[in-house]
């Protein structure tokens, strides 16, 4: 569906697109804890849910990275034999996971604010 520059979540429609804001606030809120949906405020004002969230999807970047230094020394002890390698390819997975999230939800943001033109790719 996406004809958005890269990284432009693929449910969403682009910028200008009849109902891209509410595809937006939908892509947006399932990226953000369950717990996000109770505030009406965020479907009322996408873009302080877009700020929002480009600040937890940031948060869990920092704290996936976090675990992926220190899951060696601090749980590699208690892990079977063999395994270490299984959790580090999930930190890693889960990571960029993150990263494209975390684009997708800056290029919302930007549109939300209309900083800047985005190109359509």
């Amino acid at each position: 569906m996406s004809q958005g520059p890269a990284g432009w979540p693929e449910r969403v429609p682009p910028a200008g697109v009849a109902g891209w804001e509410q595809a937006a606030v939908a892509w947006l809120l399932d990226q953000c804890p369950a717990d996000y949906r109770a505030y009406r405020a965020w479907r009322r004002h996408p873009v302080a849910l877009a700020w929002v969230t480009v600040r937890h999807l940031r948060a869990q970047l920092e704290g996936m990275r976090l675990a992926w230094r220190q899951v060696r020394p601090e749980l590699g002890p208690a892990l079977p034999p063999g395994t270490l390698g299984d959790v580090l390819d999930c930190l890693t997975q889960e990571g960029l996971r993150l990263r494209a999230a975390l684009r997708g939800a800056e290029l919302l943001l930007a549109a939300l604010q209309e900083r800047a033109p985005i190109p359509v790719r």
